[in-house]
Parts: structure tokens; sequence; C-alpha cells
């Protein structure tokens, strides 16, 4: 093909994706949840939403879309058109995924681009105060005497809280057995019950139930100690060096979506995060905002990927376990 005609192709390309990023959106824009109604993602999408809709001048509408460990939701963001106006909301969830659930309608990062992450919250590991141990070093040492013998719970197969767990177990050098539930209520529930002797739970959740004596917290699951709970040590400096295991949110758009497009969302998103009184007010719920363009975000997502694949297989994980 002649230069001068490829020329005029680029030149026709990137005007239409400048066009289509100038007039963005010029209709509601909708972020699929794949998760249930008054979670995280649930709740920080509708924050993120109501500021992108002041940014941008058109609604965000967020919609729950439940169901198969996330699958569901995502498996209809990837079938839409991909213009910028229907986003998917996703967590490290998504990234267990690519290697625990094998058989999905999607592959990640073929089926979709990055476009921004939103923030990440830490994680803390709380036990049932009949269980005899005041530090991660004696429940690490009692475990090892005691191999199968106890039990931690999690909110069910591949979700954040259960790969902490088999990360904790994977690193630790422990033998504990999971629990998993459907939902996080019913494994708190059977913690704070002693029905089931531990577990790793979002740390605002937790927080009142450790202040009052319900649970006793051995370790929070961050690179620096939580601002929620500041008088706990992160597991790594408790006795698990290098731990780190965060429920962090982004959002990505079908692939195909014009980069020209994918770039202003990135920017609006930066932006909306980065705002002090967000800020703040995440803070006080042990969130703190990410900040990465999408090239970079997909940089971590394939990091992110690896580093869970690498769990799974040595676990022995599966999506029914």
């Amino acid at each position: 093909m002649p230069r001068f005609v490829l020329a005029a192709l680029a030149a026709a390309f990137f005007a239409t994706s400048s066009a289509a990023a100038d007039t963005y959106p010029s209709r509601p824009v909708k972020i699929i949840v794949p998760f249930a109604a008054g979670g995280p993602a649930d709740v920080y999408a509708r924050v993120l939403g109501s500021r992108l809709e002041k940014a941008l001048g058109q609604p965000f509408v967020i919609e729950d879309m439940p169901g198969g460990g996330s699958i569901v939701g995502t498996a209809a963001v990837a079938k839409s058109q991909p213009d910028g106006y229907t986003l998917l909301m996703m967590s490290n969830t998504h990234t267990v995924n690519e290697s625990l659930i094998k058989e999905k309608p999607f592959q990640l990062m073929r089926d979709f681009v990055p476009v921004a992450p939103v923030n990440y919250s830490d994680l803390v590991l709380v036990v049932n105060p009949a269980v005899p141990v005041k530090t991660l070093k004696d429940l690490i040492a009692l475990a090892k005497s005691k191999p199968g013998a106890l039990n931690y719970a999690s909110s069910g197969p591949g979700t954040p809280y259960h790969m902490a767990g088999e990360l904790f177990k994977a690193m630790a050098g422990v033998d504990i057995v999971h629990v998993p539930y459907k939902g996080s209520s019913g494994a708190r529930t059977d913690v704070l019950g002693g029905q089931v002797q531990m577990m790793f739970d979002a740390i605002t959740t937790m927080a009142p139930h450790v202040e009052a004596g319900k649970v006793r917290a051995l370790g929070t699951t961050g690179k620096v100690r939580s601002t929620v709970l500041p008088d706990v040590p992160t597991l790594s400096e408790a006795g698990v060096p290098g731990y780190e295991a965060v429920i962090w949110l982004g959002i990505m758009a079908p692939r195909g979506t014009p980069q020209a497009v994918v770039d202003r969302l990135s920017a609006e998103i930066r932006k909306a995060v980065a705002a002090p009184d967000l800020e703040a007010e995440w803070k006080k719920q042990g969130a703190v905002p990410m900040s990465m363009s999408s090239a970079e975000f997909e940089k971590y997502l394939h990091a992110d990927i690896e580093k869970w694949a690498r769990i799974v297989k040595i676990s022995g994980a599966r999506q029914d376990q």
C-alpha cells in the first residue's frame, strides 16, 4: 500500500479518535459491578461514578451484576460495545480467576483494556479469643504443631480473603484448612461465634470487633501499618517477612475501546481519586487511592496475575474448594 495512503488512513484514525474523546461522553455511562450490592466494589463504584458525573457532565449509572465469582457481570461487559459506555469495576478477584478458573467466557488481558486503578484496602488476620495465641508467631507455632487442625473462613473461593489465607499458608509454611462461605457475613459470624478459628477480613468491617475484644487481631496485610488499627503490626513485621495481600479495585473497558476515550477516562479517574476530600474520607475507611496511567495499570495487572498464579499452583486451590 502506498505510503501516502497509509498516512491518510493514520490521519483519519487519529482524527476520529480525537473527535470521539472530545465528544465523550454524550450519553449515560454504565459501570457494571460484578459483585453483590453493598460490598466495597459497589460502594466505591458509586463514589467514583458521582465524581465522574460531575466532571464529565453525564450520568454514570452503577449496575450490580453478581454471580459466578464475578464471572457473570464481567462476561456481560466483555460482550458489550467497545465505545466507553460500558465499564467494568474489577478487583484482584479477577486476577486470581485467571489461573483459578480456566473455563471462562473471557480472558482478562485479551478481552479488556485497563483504564485506571481506584484504591486498595488492607485486610486484617483475626482469631477467635478462644484460640490460645497472642501473636502471629504463636499462631504459626500452633499451626505447625497441629497440621490441619485449624480452620480459616473466607467469603468464597478465589476471593481476596481466600487468597490472603493461601498466601499466608505458603509463606508461613503452615497447614490450615479453608472453609468457604457464600459471602463475608456468614464467615464473620462463625469466627465471632468460635465455629471457625480465624479469617482474613476487611479491616474497617472487623476493626469494631477487634476494639470490642470479640476477636484478636494478629496482623494487617499491607506494606505499612493501617491507620484504622495502627497498633496492630503488619504480617510482614509480625513474622512473615515480605507478606502483602490487599483488596484493590480498578476500572477496565472492553478491548477495542478507542485509546483516546481510555486516556480521558484514566485522567479523570486519577483526578477524582486524588481529590483531598475524597482521600481524607477514604483514609477513615482504611482505603488508599491508587494512581496509575492505563499503561502502568496494565503492567500492574500482569504482575498480579503472575503472583496469584504461583499461589494457586502451590496451594492447589480450586474454584470449588
